[in-house]
């Protein structure tokens, strides 16, 4: 019988593949009823629910690929839960179509149950990400749009 992955191994497999793009063996680490949180997304879906949609959002990320991602400063704390690690990190980033390259500092709080992500609160600097692609009108345009009147 084959030895469970401890929550910090989860983690470090989960980092690994989206360094090396390997999006679509992504939604493989996460339990079907999963709930992700992405606590900094200005604008969009926040919360995903259930493995079903967790591949269909990686795959749109492999589609598109804007960026290439590659960890730095990684630290991966265990908590008093068993199940949860809190891990922070840096990513060099580069965009592929400006050309611009930087840093931005993230943290995810995993909870791993038997051996497959349960949950997991994203803090990631989106904002950077979308200031990096040159987005920012668009995404004033689709915060004012999103006031109500």
């Amino acid at each position: 019988m084959p030895r469970t992955p401890s929550p910090r191994e989860v983690f470090h497999t989960l980092l690994e593949r989206i360094s090396a793009e390997r999006f679509s063996e992504l939604a493989e680490l996460y339990a079907q009823d999963a709930v992700v949180e992405t606590v900094f997304e200005p604008v969009g879906p926040r919360r995903f629910e259930g493995r079903a949609v967790l591949e269909a959002r990686f795959a749109e990320v492999s589609a598109a690929r804007p960026v290439r991602l590659t960890p730095a400063n990684v630290l991966v704390r265990e908590t008093d839960d068993p199940e949860v690690v809190v891990a922070e990190w840096d990513y060099r980033v580069h965009h592929r179509a400006t050309g611009r390259s930087f840093e931005t500092a993230n943290i995810q709080v995993l909870r791993v149950r038997d051996g497959l992500i349960v949950e997991s609160r994203d803090f990631h600097d989106h904002l950077a990400l979308i200031a990096a692609g040159g987005n920012l009108p668009q995404l004033v345009s689709a915060l004012e749009g999103s006031r109500p009147a």
